[in-house]
């Protein structure tokens, strides 16, 4: 076989990595910087699109930590300090206090990468920039913990930083543009906003309550007596699921000693509430009645003695399921 083959090195790729291995390197100092000296190397990537570090520390980052180990960085970079990479003794590596990784194992000399005077100095046999500057612009985009003990930080360098804060002024702008704002005074304006719309999501639950109420009274005319108590099973259509609690406590407020069983149905799912008056709980538990009820119709669920809720499926088996309950509960009352 005499098959010639071509090879040529991805020039872009292989610079966007060289620009992320070298930012490794100041993030892991500034790391040691603000956490602490117990902060050890764990794993990392280095990619032409972004960089990921895993390092030793026990709890998540916080945004102060965060900024700061990226202003450490990007100073770094500004100040646009020759890299030095040397070949030396590994004894005269260790006094000048090159970071080593744990476990790997080293000859008698050593490629040692020195950035900021010595702000890092790391034993490495990787491509690095020839100053910090090359860098361009550090940002990092996420932290999050992998396991005990071990946290992870994911970061852009180079066109990929720049990227990130060209998307990240586009979706200001846009946010600005919906909500009328400056971006001077963007964050007033959502603030603004969000206070005006928890104000409105109290109304709706003031008015939710008044639904309720008014919903009681109509209800009420449908109960009957069973053995000195009122009975009402009703299927109220229409009613939004989560109002239904505040339903039924309007319906056992003005029932008195009362059992209570409603079903409504949304977006083909089945919600059933129960509830059963104190002076009745030792005769009728509202979760015994709620999962009769939610077993005819695919579901179960539970709560309280006095308050039950459950949830189904079959919506077809709601009409059957409630006439289920009277009888059921003739043998209780």
């Amino acid at each position: 076989m005499s098959d010639e083959v071509s090879a040529e090195v991805a020039e872009d790729d292989r610079h966007a990595v060289t620009l992320n291995h070298s930012a490794t390197h100041l993030m892991h100092s500034a790391l040691r910087n603000v956490l602490g000296a117990h902060v050890a190397q764990k794993g990392s990537l280095v990619a032409a699109d972004r960089l990921r570090f895993d390092f030793s520390h026990s709890s998540p980052l916080t945004e102060e930590e965060l900024r700061s180990i990226e202003h450490q960085v990007n100073a770094e970079i500004l100040a646009n300090s020759e890299v030095s990479k040397e070949v030396m003794p590994l004894d005269e590596a260790k006094k000048r206090g090159a970071l080593a990784l744990f476990g790997e194992k080293y000859g008698d000399e050593v490629r040692v990468v020195t950035m900021g005077g010595e702000y890092s100095v790391e034993f490495c046999g990787g491509c690095h920039v020839n100053r910090t500057g090359d860098i361009g612009l550090f940002k990092i985009i996420s932290e999050t913990g992998i396991s005990a003990g071990v946290r992870r930080v994911e970061a852009v360098t180079g066109k990929g930083a720049l990227a990130l804060v060209n998307e990240e002024e586009q979706i200001l702008k846009k946010i600005g543009e919906i909500v009328k704002s400056s971006p001077a005074d963007l964050v007033d304006k959502v603030q603004l906003l969000n206070d005006s719309n928890r104000a409105l999501e109290k109304e709706i639950e003031k008015l939710k309550g008044k639904l309720a109420s008014s919903a009681g009274d109509d209800l009420t005319d449908q109960a009957t007596d069973m053995n000195g108590a009122k009975v009402l099973v009703a299927n109220v259509a229409g009613f939004n699921p989560k109002s239904l609690r505040d339903t039924v406590d309007q319906l056992k407020n003005k029932l008195g000693s009362s059992i209570i069983l409603l079903a409504t149905v949304t977006d083909n799912k089945v919600s059933l509430i129960a509830g059963v008056s104190k002076d009745l709980t030792k005769k009728v538990k509202a979760g015994d009645l709620v999962n009769m009820v939610a077993e005819q119709v695919g579901g179960k669920g539970g709560g309280r003695p006095d308050m039950a809720m459950a949830g189904g499926t079959d919506t077809s088996a709601v009409p059957g399921a409630l006439k289920s309950v009277k009888p059921w509960l003739e043998g209780k009352l």
